[in-house]
This record gives C-alpha cells, sequence and structure tokens, in this order.
C-alpha cells in the first residue's frame, strides 16, 4: 500500500505568524512540491479571499507531474440550501479535480456555531459531500476537531464519518484540530473508527502539544492512508505535521511506499526554498 501525500503547505501553513505568500509564491513552490512526488497540494479556500481566487486560476496553466491541486471549504451551513451556497459553489468554480471540506464533528460545535441538531448536521455533511461528487470532483472530508469530539461524544463523531462515507467521500480525515491528542489514544481511538467505517482514513494532526509527528506515524502504523502536513510544520499556533520529517520516517524507518521515495534527495532543498521565500 501506498501511502498518499496531502500538503497544506499553501492554506494551512499559511495561518502562521508572520507567513505571507503572494500568489507568484505559491505557484513556485506548487512546482517544488510537484517535484517532489507530492500526491495532493491544496491551494487554498476559493471564496474567502482574492489572492486564492487568482491562484486557481493561474495554476490551471501550469503542467504537473504527479500533484493533484485540491481546493479546501467547509460544507453548507445549511442541510436545506446547499445548491446555493455560496462557499459550495466556489470550491465548484475554482475547477480542481479535488476538493476537501470540513464539516463539524464534535457536538458542540454543531449545536454552537451552525445552531443544528444531531440529525441536521449529519444531513449537512451527507448532502455536501454528495452534492460535490455528484458534479464530479473527488471529495476528501475533513473532520474537523475529530480528536476533541470523540472524547466528548464518540457516537454523534463516528455518525458523521458515516455520513461522508455514505455520500461518497474518498477518505476520511481525522483532524486533531487543537493539537491536543496523545499518542496512546490516536491508536485507540483509530481502532474503534475502522470498526465503523470501511473507507480510506487520513490523518491531519497539529503540533500543540508537540505529538504532531508522533500522532502522524502511529495513525498509519494504526492504517491510515493519507497523511496531511506542511513542509517544515508551518501552520497556525504551535504548526502542523512536518512533513519534512514524517517523509523519511515513513520511507526509512517504517519501510512504507510513498511517491517521493525516488527523490528523497530533493527534501532539504524544499525545506530550505520554502524558509527563504517566507524570509
Amino acid at each position: 500500500m501506498t501511502i498518499e501525500i496531502y500538503d497544506t503547505t499553501l492554506r494551512d501553513g499559511t495561518q502562521a505568524e508572520n507567513f505571507n505568500l503572494s500568489v507568484d509564491d505559491k505557484i513556485r513552490i506548487t512546482r517544488k512540491l510537484d517535484a517532489l512526488g507530492i500526491d495532493y497540494i491544496e491551494g487554498g479556500w476559493p471564496g474567502s479571499n482574492p489572492k486564492d481566487e487568482e491562484y486557481f486560476e493561474k495554476v490551471k496553466t501550469i503542467s504537473l507531474s504527479t500533484a493533484k491541486i485540491c481546493a479546501f471549504g467547509s460544507t453548507a451551513r445549511q442541510p436545506d440550501k446547499i445548491e446555493t451556497d455560496m462557499n459550495i459553489q466556489k470550491l465548484l468554480s475554482s475547477e480542481t479535480e479535488v476538493i476537501s471540506i470540513f464539516g463539524k464533528t464534535w457536538r458542540l460545535h454543531s449545536e454552537k456555531s451552525l445552531g443544528l441538531s444531531e440529525d441536521e448536521n449529519e444531513e449537512l455533511i451527507y448532502k455536501s459531500v454528495l452534492y460535490l461528487k455528484e458534479n464530479g470532483r473527488k471529495v476528501i472530508f475533513d473532520a474537523e476537531h475529530f480528536f476533541d469530539g470523540y472524547e466528548d461524544n464518540a457516537q454523534f463523531a463516528i455518525k458523521m464519518l458515516m455520513a461522508a462515507e455514505k455520500a461518497g467521500a474518498a477518505v476520511l480525515v481525522l483532524c486533531d484540530t487543537n493539537g491536543g491528542t496523545l499518542p496512546s489514544r490516536i491508536i485507540e481511538i483509530m481502532e474503534d473508527v475502522k470498526k465503523n467505517v470501511t473507507s480510506p482514513i487520513g490523518i491531519h494532526a497539529h503540533n500543540d502539544s508537540e505529538n504532531a509527528g508522533a500522532n502522524t506515524l502511529l495513525a498509519v502504523d494504526s492504517g491510515a492512508m493519507q497523511v496531511q502536513g506542511t513542509i517544515n510544520g508551518f501552520g497556525e499556533r504551535c504548526g502542523n505535521a512536518n512533513l519534512c520529517s514524517v517523509i523519511p520516517n515513513l520511507i526509512l524507518k517504517m519501510n512504507k511506499h510513498t511517491g517521493q521515495e525516488d527523490n528523497l534527495n530533493k527534501l532539504t532543498s524544499l525545506s530550505h526554498y520554502v524558509d527563504e521565500i517566507m524570509n
């Protein structure tokens, strides 16, 4: 089995303090990530700012060898307004082959942020994923705050994963959005998730407790087939899982197959390149 590598430097990474990339910077990094053999490059959030919209227009004009460009956004806000939801329409208008959407899997956020009942949130996730899939997109579902949501109400969190799976999501990504989950719990929760869904599982770990790398590797050991992270671990607050350490650990220490096996000699220069662009 080949582990998919999903880079979110251009989206999640830019939430780091003082991290600012021009559109041309993003295109340059896109070319470097493609040369490394990255499977998915998350380019940004269409509709959130003009820069991201310009990126999606420009990236259509360049030829990539391995990477698929992915647009990122949220589910619709109301289950009865999927087709008219501006965020959903902006995702489609980016014209990317792959779309990653996040949905609420922590009951607290569903009730307080969206004002939805459990059944309404389940319907929202199902209809959002299904609508994008029916419009010809491969959909990756990011289960936002999944581990916190699981600790609060495991039945609710898993029910939302199952809604995305039923709608046809290609990958179910478990997000440690607060970065507070410890490695032992990653293993235990992964085992429970696998009892309830059969779709491929991904991992998206933040580093607030300094465990993003370890949590990512343990998730793969527990069956995750997609890894999300950023170059040099850049990201909001304490950052994301660092692909510059995760990728060689997967290949050299864990004997996993990834698309970067023949290009590991490019990893150090890519790390330096991103640092230099960031100044």
